[in-house]
């Protein structure tokens, strides 16, 4: 590869690490054929974009970027590649349902939305965080609880007065 084609390679990279908030390491070595394709095939359908990268290009990327990768760096070694997804869970959630099948890929870092995540310990954690769209939901589930409570209560003291005004106007009768 030409110096040139380094450039390009590591510009690349960089414009992809800055679009990207949700960017993840793996090491899918050692996986046959059929299983990398696979594997692919479960990216595709889970909106997860994948790629092998070479180490020194990829760290060159990440100090031309403006994010800060903090440790992520140091996990630039061996085999590594890397998974790009607009949800932050993703890419989590597919390395666990892959592994079902498989002992690899092994995660070896992550950068979700500014936060660093270094090690394959981190997984269950990044698998529990929630998407911006569970976030919202969770809120709106939140926001409507008062306002469901106070109709509930409108329409049952509602049927409550009917039945005291009917016993008042019995009585009177």
């Amino acid at each position: 590869m030409t110096r040139e084609e380094k450039s390009l390679v590591i510009d690349d990279l960089t414009a992809q690490l800055a679009d990207n908030n949700t960017i993840y390491l793996a090491d899918i070595s050692d996986l046959d054929a059929g299983a990398t394709s696979d594997l692919r095939r479960a990216c595709f359908k889970a909106n997860v974009s994948l790629a092998i990268v070479k180490n020194t290009l990829l760290a060159k990327a990440m100090e031309k970027s403006d994010k800060d990768f903090g440790d992520l760096p140091s996990v630039l070694k061996g085999n590594t590649s890397i998974m790009f997804s607009d949800t932050g869970n993703a890419p989590a959630k597919l390395i666990k349902e892959f592994r079902k099948k498989a002992d690899k890929p092994v995660l070896k870092g992550a950068f979700v939305e500014e936060a660093v995540f270094v090690g394959e310990d981190n997984l269950d954690t990044l698998v529990n965080i929630k998407s911006k769209e569970e976030v919202i939901g969770d809120i709106i589930g939140l926001l409507q609880s008062p306002a469901k409570n106070v109709v509930s209560a409108l329409k049952s003291s509602g049927g409550k007065l009917a039945g005291i005004l009917k016993t008042l106007s019995e009585k009177e009768g």
